[in-house]
């Protein structure tokens, strides 16, 4: 699929490996989720916009490339999202900070939204939606839809892992979003959880049930 980038590094699935175990504590849970994340965001940001600007070194001043333009906008879908959102301000500190909110409908696991704050001007800035799992994929193609209604133009996705169904509802619905994925699993449950996946993210991260 074009615009789709599975992600095959083995630091990232030693990482992902790690994320899985059931022994795998908050603390550790959540420290992998921004090592995952950063290594991702490396990989993402491979295309952004840089500009030649005067430095002068100890030796001599010369021209060399820096970011250009309105700077990144980063938009974790809530909340598990918010695990991501250091990684990508770890590599670009000046990034922006949107949110998401969005809860999943027990019954239909349809997506549905209370909380949609995002950063000036969204239209000049690339925005890195950041959601751990794309299971249905009904909340990542909503939080892209707010994006575009707002004025969002140039969008990318990160999740760490993806069932094949999310991935395909995602990619159909928003074919000029570039998607990252880091681990892409077999299917989802009846319940709409990813297998083998790794649990409820948020609650892992947050330390709640």
């Amino acid at each position: 699929m074009e615009n789709v980038m599975i992600m095959d590094h083995p630091l990232l699935q030693h990482k992902i490996s790690k994320l899985r175990d059931i022994n795998t504590g908050t603390n550790e849970f959540r420290k992998l989720v921004e090592e995952i994340g950063i290594l991702m965001g490396y990989e993402a940001l491979r295309d952004l916009p840089t500009e030649d600007v005067e430095v002068t070194t100890p030796i001599e001043t010369c021209m060399t490339p820096m970011i250009s333009g309105k700077k990144l906008a980063v938009i974790p879908v809530l909340r598990a999202g918010l695990g991501m959102v250091s990684s990508i301000t770890t590599l670009v500190p000046s990034a922006k900070v949107g949110h998401i909110g969005l809860y999943r409908d027990p019954e239909t696991h349809e997506p549905h939204e209370y909380y949609c704050k995002l950063p000036e001007n969204i239209g000049e800035r690339i925005a890195v939606v950041v959601d751990p799992m794309l299971a249905t994929g009904g909340s990542a193609v909503a939080a892209v839809d707010f994006i575009k209604q707002r004025g969002g133009k140039n969008i990318k996705f990160m999740c760490i892992i993806a069932a094949p169904d999310g991935l395909e509802r995602l990619h159909n619905a928003h074919p000029d979003v570039q998607i990252y994925v880091g681990h892409l699993d077999r299917c989802l449950n009846e319940n709409a959880y990813i297998m083998p996946g790794l649990g409820d993210a948020g609650d892992r991260i947050f330390g709640t049930k």
